[in-house]
């Protein structure tokens, strides 16, 4: 069902490409794409539909096909759980592949007039860590730095030093996690577990989203992520960290491993927006910003939300 080159690793993903995808894809369906918006270009472009209650997410090589399947087949999981998730549309096989680009879609959750609270991720973490995952649903390991080097390798207009120091990093990180003695034991993992990837909807419902980073392992993976925000980043108040940690019943900052799995996540931020320093001047700048401070353990994190 491809049109291009099956070995594509995602160079060349631009926001304009993947509309054009979009459009492909919708036509092959049969849904009118006319009107469509871009809501979200990052790791994945996420388009909501106009004439339909529908959202199409598009990845940005077939690199990523095996965690694309693995969130169909988790969407449905959870479902039969009774879950609050994202559900995908379940008309038609899924993923599409388009020009070497997997695509799937997913029903529209309309938001409601707030946004989802720090404590309400601590309870959604909590009760998604207390499922059994069934033995019909084999989940990957979390993948600690599985796209690194393909981000590393392919991002356009970082200096070569750059690319140097990151390659460099990432071993480093590496065997600092192989020695990891994890104080928990494997289960579901979200694996991009922050507040937005929560939603409300108009019914006041709190909704997971964004499930292609799936994976069976320890849940320390999930709470990296805004313990790193806070204590790194300053991106909560002691209030709302509080919150998070009261609900979820465990700080993680507390576990000796933490230091780690904090270098781990600011790397991960960096290479995710790295991707993209082509878009924008803001983008380019805000990537500066952060490269620079890794280079310094010690030096603050003044990064923007995003």
């Amino acid at each position: 069902m491809s049109s291009g080159t099956a070995g594509s690793t995602g160079q060349g993903f631009t926001s304009e490409g993947a509309a054009q995808v979009m459009v492909a894809a919708c036509r092959r369906v049969g849904l009118d794409s006319d009107g469509a918006q871009l809501i979200r270009f990052g790791e994945n472009a996420l388009f909501r539909l106009a004439a339909h209650p529908i959202v199409v997410r598009i990845a940005r090589s077939t690199e990523y096909l095996p965690a694309v399947h693995g969130e169909v087949q988790v969407s449905r999981w959870l479902a039969s759980e009774g879950f609050p998730a994202t559900r995908v549309v379940d008309d038609w096989e899924q993923p599409l592949i388009v020009d070497d680009r997997p695509v799937t879609f997913w029903h529209l959750i309309v938001d409601g007039e707030r946004k989802a609270t720090y404590g309400e991720l601590g309870a959604v973490l909590r009760d998604l860590h207390s499922l059994t995952v069934p033995d019909a649903l084999k989940l990957p390991p979390y993948p600690v730095l599985d796209r690194t080097d393909r981000r590393i390798d392919t991002a356009a207009g970082i200096p070569e030093d750059d690319r140097s120091f990151l390659r460099k990093r990432a071993q480093e990180l590496r065997k600092r996690v192989a020695g990891l003695d994890f104080a928990s034991k494997k289960g579901p993992v979200h694996g991009d577990a922050h507040v937005q990837n929560l939603m409300v909807d108009r019914h006041g419902r709190v909704i997971l989203i964004d499930l292609e980073r799936f994976s069976y392992d320890f849940p320390e993976w999930d709470l990296m992520v805004t313990a790193t925000e806070h204590h790194s980043l300053g991106w909560q108040s002691k209030e709302e960290y509080g919150a998070f940690v009261n609900a979820y019943g465990r700080d993680l900052r507390a576990w000796e491993g933490f230091p780690t799995l904090r270098s781990v996540q600011e790397f991960n931020m960096t290479t995710w927006l790295m991707q993209n320093v082509a878009e924008s001047a803001e983008t380019a700048a805000e990537y500066a910003r952060r490269i620079a401070s890794l280079r310094d353990e010690n030096a603050p994190r003044n990064w923007t939300i995003g």
